[in-house]
């Protein structure tokens, strides 16, 4: 669950608070887990949920980056080589938060843009624009490193 908080955050002791208040959220409601799930499927629920909260609730008074016009890198599929999942997690620290909360719903835990949409209260197709931009700023990440 560790690894889950820490796509969602920016740094290792954001995703440590974000651990903690997902799983005192999972002993709080286990009353209304139900058996028909499995159980690690309900608690990675309940993390992501108290991720979202946790962003939400902590999001600071910075200019809107949603506004923001980034190139897209456009390359070969296949043609970027992540040599360490360290690295990736750090790139995707380094997205701004409504970038990196679509991202993580979207590329990593598989939900729908309409299911986004309804999670963290958005637009359909503001949930694809920002996985469109998020995208973009990896790639020129990934570009860069790759370069130097």
């Amino acid at each position: 669950m560790y690894g889950l908080c820490l796509r969602y955050a920016k740094c290792r002791d954001e995703a440590s608070d974000m651990l903690q208040e997902g799983f005192i959220k999972v002993f709080k409601n286990l009353g209304k887990y139900e058996p028909k799930q499995a159980l690690i499927f309900w608690i990675r629920r309940v993390m992501i949920n108290a991720c979202l909260e946790y962003i939400r609730r902590n999001k600071k008074h910075e200019a809107s980056q949603s506004d923001l016009v980034e190139e897209v890198i456009e390359g070969p599929a296949g043609t970027i080589n992540i040599q360490d999942a360290k690295e990736l997690i750090e790139l995707i620290q380094q997205l701004p938060d409504d970038y990196r909360v679509v991202f993580n719903l979207y590329s990593i835990e598989g939900y729908s843009h309409k299911e986004i949409s309804e999670m963290i209260a958005i637009t359909v197709s503001n949930s694809k624009v920002r996985l469109m931009r998020a995208r973009a700023i990896l790639q020129k990440q990934l570009k860069q490193q790759m370069s130097a």
